[in-house]
């Protein structure tokens, strides 16, 4: 049986996975076997500029974390090495950097992982990594609707040059 110190120091663990399992609206769980200490830091460093936070977790440690949630459907994945990629305000930035990496390697496999409080698939994972950043959505959606207003003001121009042109004409003459 664990002393009480540790027992202690293990309870404070799981609380601090579970906050942050809780307040990410995003997360990627990956089995980081095999990657070197330089690839490890390239990634964590362009993980952390993204504003994702990446940490290796004891499997047992985060089993308890999500225990009784929704996300306890992660369970059958938390085996081997893990590591937890969470991110509180973008959607798509841990599965973009993490698939990114996984591709470029053939011993770093991303598990599973979960958006807004639920398990997702390895497919929605990838679409996710696929998606642009936010704010290349954000121009495409303002682009687009831009576009239909756009289209009118040169309607309406068109409208107002062409009786301009009009009038002109027999006030000339």
């Amino acid at each position: 049986m664990p002393s009480q110190s540790v027992l202690e120091m293990k309870q404070q663990q799981v609380a601090e996975i579970k906050a942050k399992v809780e307040g990410a609206v995003a997360g990627v769980i990956v089995d980081y076997k095999g990657i070197s200490v330089a690839d490890d830091t390239k990634l964590r460093k362009e993980l952390r500029e993204a504003g994702v936070q990446y940490s290796v977790v004891k499997n047992t440690l985060l089993h308890l974390a999500i225990d009784g949630t929704d996300l306890s459907e992660m369970d059958p994945f938390l085996n081997g090495t893990t590591a937890l990629a969470t991110s509180a305000d973008d959607h798509v930035a841990a599965a973009r950097i993490l698939s990114k990496y996984a591709e470029k390697s053939d011993s770093f496999k991303i598990k599973t992982g979960f958006l807004d409080g639920k398990v997702i698939d390895l497919a929605t994972i990838d679409s996710l990594a696929k998606l642009p950043p936010r704010d290349i959505l954000l121009a495409t959606v303002c682009n687009a609707f831009n576009a239909p207003i756009s289209a009118f003001a040169r309607v309406i121009q068109a409208i107002v040059d062409k009786d301009g042109e009009g009038a002109a004409e027999p006030a000339a003459e």
